[in-house]
This record gives C-alpha cells, structure tokens and sequence, in this order.
C-alpha cells in the first residue's frame, strides 16, 4: 500500500486541477469513495478536486448522504471543462458502459473494484481490485497508509458505502472489508448515520414498490419484475434487494425505465451463481452491463425499442440462462 500510495502521489502530483468522477447515477460508495480521494490528494498534495457526476441522484438515503457530505457535486451538463481536463474515475473505468465522460478529458487515475470487461487500461495510475465488495475499502487503505485519520464525516460516509455494497459485509465481502468496516466504525457520527438510513421518502415510493410486487412473476426460483417508469434509476436496485428476500427467491431481475433507457439490476442469493455473467447475458448486444457475484445490473437504450417486447425478450433471456423451461407458469405475489 505505501509505493501504491506514493504512486498515486505522484501520478497526481503536476496537476493544477482534478475532476474526479464517480459512475453514473452514483451510489454510496461512489460518493463516498469520490470524497475520500479529494481527502488524500488534499493532504498530500494541496491539490483540490472537483467531483462531478453524470445521471441524477435520486434515492431518498444518496440525496441525504450528500446533503450530509456538503461537499459541492457538479452535474456533468453544467461543467466547461477545458481540453486535456485530468480525470480521475472512482468506483468505474474506462469502458464500463455507466460513465459520461467529458469531451476530451484524460483519465489519470483510475480506482475501482470492478473488473474490467475488455481492453488494458492505460491511465497512468490504476487500481482495481475485483476481489473487495468496496471501492470505499480501497480509499480507507489509502487513508491509513497516509497517516490520516478520517475525520467524523467522511468516516461515516465511507462505512455507509461498505455498508451498503456489502449489505454489511453479508455480500461479496472479504478480509479487507471487514478491517476497513471495523476501522471507520469508531469513527463514524452514528446520528448522522441513522438519519441517511431512515431518510424519508415521497409517497411514490410506495406507489413503485406496489406496483413491482403486483408485476412480479415468478418462475422456479427466478423473480422477474417490470416497475413500468420509474422516478430514478436506483429504484431497480431497491425493489430487487427487497425481492431476494422472498423465501422462494434464488434469483431477482428487475427492470424499469428511466430517461430514454431500460435499466436492468439482477441480485443472486447464491455465492455459486454470477450475477454479472447473467446482466451481461441479458443486455447482449442491446446495451452495457457489470457487476460482481451476486449483484449487477445494466442498462439499454430505448431508441428502437418497444418497451413491452424489450421487457418479454428479457424474461426469455433470463429464463434460456437459467435453464428454465419457457414453458413453466409464472406464479404471482398476490
């Protein structure tokens, strides 16, 4: 961790500016992990980052985390960045299909803890573990290595952003996770914790989450649900997590759209199933997908496509990959 530190330090150290980008409509743990690096560079470079996302951040906890935050986050449409701009991507990569880039900009670091899907990155600093449930766990090795102690904000950011990727070290968790969680947890501002994750939530919220039980299908195991047009991409995310917890579940996909796009999150309850391998087989050729053993999702654009026949190709997908006869019958929740 110290000569990955120092060649961070200095992969960063003639820059004058830094944008610093977490994937598209980002989470938790890209948000977290977006602040902590601003952190490190800061103390041991003065160099002050600017963080800047693509999409929208729209569930009810992610909108409280940055208000907690207060760290100022630019929309990528309201940037003028100039030509050569250096970029550092947290929590993605170049090629991952849910970044919006810049015109021009040059990625100089890279911190991620997907794997990549095709090509070599070429920035000139990258590092990417696909073996942690966690970017936010890359970033606390960083802030011990460096000598920092995190202060109470982005300590408990950070253990938020564990928290949630791992669904408290209970999904794709490993040793450097659990240390890292147990290292933030004295640190942490447990009010302001338990404030992001009991943030209050519009009426339709319900509304989405009545609709996703009564469109649920179930067919041997797999829990297929259409949420029609959501209000924010994440919801997906949210119904699928809910979903794995019927006793009958052993896989969740969830699809809804969402501003010109189809999104599509997939959740697992077994460590022998690959969640991503089952994204990536449904968006074939129509759209971008990745993830990690037992959680993934991706995304289809919308132009060209019926949204009620893109949905039924999708359960057809789901249903050849899994080994579910086409011709099993759906059951419902209701």
């Amino acid at each position: 961790m110290k000569s990955r530190l120092e060649t961070l330090v200095q992969a960063a150290s003639r820059l004058e500016t830094l944008l610093v980008m977490p994937h598209h409509n980002p989470d938790p743990d890209a948000l977290a992990s977006a602040a902590a690096l601003c952190y490190v560079l800061n103390h041991q470079l003065k160099l002050a980052g600017q963080i800047a996302y693509g999409g929208i951040i729209g569930r009810a906890e992610n909108k409280a985390l940055v208000q907690y935050l207060n760290q100022p986050l630019t929309p990528v449409a309201e940037l003028s960045s100039p030509p050569g701009q250096p970029v550092a991507l947290v929590d993605t990569h170049p090629g991952a299909g849910n970044i919006m880039l810049p015109a021009g900009a040059a990625v100089i670091l890279v911190i991620d803890h997907h794997l990549p899907l095709s090509g070599q990155l070429t920035a000139p600093f990258f590092d990417i573990r696909p073996d942690v449930g966690a970017t936010a766990t890359i970033l606390v090795e960083y802030l011990e290595v460096a000598g920092i102690d995190p202060p109470g904000w982005l300590a408990t950011a950070l253990f938020y952003g564990i928290k949630t990727n791992t669904l408290g070290l209970g999904r794709n968790a490993g040793p450097a996770d659990a240390a890292a969680y147990h290292f933030l947890q004295p640190k942490i501002d447990v009010e302001a914790l338990a404030n992001i994750e009991q943030a209050r939530v519009p009426p339709q919220y319900f509304k989405c989450f009545d609709l996703a039980l009564r469109n649920a299908r179930i067919y041997n195991g797999l829990i297929f649900s259409d949420l029609g047009v959501m209000d924010y991409p994440d919801q997906a995310a949210e119904i699928a997590d809910l979903l794995l917890r019927l006793e009958r579940a052993r896989w969740v996909v969830c699809v809804g759209g969402h501003q010109q796009a189809l999104i599509v999150s997939v959740r697992t309850r077994s460590r022998q199933d690959n969640a991503e391998r089952l994204a990536i087989t449904l968006v074939h050729n129509l759209g971008a997908a990745g993830g990690h053993g037992t959680i993934a999702g991706g995304q289809i654009p919308l132009a060209g496509h019926n949204f009620n026949e893109l949905t039924a190709q999708l359960v057809q997908r789901a249903l050849q990959a899994l080994n579910i006869s086409p011709d099993t019958p759906a059951d419902t929740l209701f």
